[in-house]
């Protein structure tokens, strides 16, 4: 039976995706502190939000379905396939960062755009995806320079969110399939084991939502009133898209260590 298949590779591509957009998403706080306009840059942020968590929930019943076709005996073999999937996420993670600079500029027009059509997200849309604007968009492309890194404030860096978010990143990157793996450990109590992996996404949910989101958010606002540096803003955005990056490798430590303590608490249920 073929480990890598049609199925796997459909997946992880929705995967590479999901962490592509969610890495993103810092740039959409950069290009609202550029253009001084917050408020609608954090109406894009959502909408890219939105997307990932709707692609998150898209991909979970065809992940599910993986353990439904595993052989007998297959824990190896779903174990590795499992891994591809993780190993996706950190490579859609490099694409986000690769992708960054030129994400940047775009979200910068598209945020002075939004507020031209008073709002509309449909409008900004559809003047986006004429063919002169998507043309003009080309011209923003460049790949991260070296010089991006040498204007790193290091005395300012947030080294506290640094670690948390990589903690979050392994926890958000695991949380279906190490539930779908200890449904696998532990067949008796499947279904309960399956079910966790939503708790564990909100959960890692809830953590970003305290721990990181408002703390980027103020720097931006800080930023837009003049008390503190756009370097400062994107020094912290740099340091919380690597500890996305380092998230994803810390899944491949984490993954079957979740998926045995969540399938060890099964049984206390």
């Amino acid at each position: 039976m073929e480990i890598i298949t049609t199925q796997l590779i459909f997946i992880a591509i929705f995967i590479l995706m999901i962490h592509s957009i969610e890495t993103l998403a810092y740039a959409v706080r950069l290009s609202g502190a550029r253009v001084g306009l917050l408020a609608s840059a954090l109406s894009l942020f959502n909408i890219l939000v939105m997307v990932s968590r709707m692609a998150n929930m898209a991909q979970q019943p065809f992940t599910g379905n993986l353990l439904d076709e595993a052989p007998q005996d297959g824990g190896a073999f779903l174990e590795t396939q499992f891994r591809f999937i993780i190993g996706a996420s950190t490579v859609g993670t490099l694409v986000g960062i690769l992708l960054l600079p030129t994400f940047i500029a775009v979200f910068s027009r598209a945020i002075i755009h939004l507020t031209e059509v008073n709002g509309s997200v449909g409008a900004l849309f559809k003047k986006g995806f004429t063919e002169g604007y998507f043309r003009r968009s080309l011209n923003y492309i460049r790949l991260p320079k070296r010089k991006d890194w040498q204007e790193i404030e290091w005395k300012d860096a947030p080294y506290r969110l640094f670690f948390i978010n990589i903690f979050i990143t392994a926890i958000y990157t695991i949380g279906v399939l190490s539930a779908l793996y200890a449904a696998l450990l532990m067949p008796s109590h499947s279904a309960t084991a399956t079910m966790a992996s939503g708790l564990i996404n909100g959960v890692a949910t809830i953590l970003l939502i305290i721990f990181i989101d408002p703390k980027i958010s103020v720097m931006a606002d800080s930023v837009i009133r003049g008390k503190g540096r756009y370097n400062q803003l994107k020094t912290a955005s740099i340091f919380m898209i690597t500890s996305r990056l380092i998230g994803t490798l810390v899944a491949q430590l984490l993954f079957i260590p979740g998926a045995k303590y969540i399938a060890w608490f099964t049984t206390l249920l």
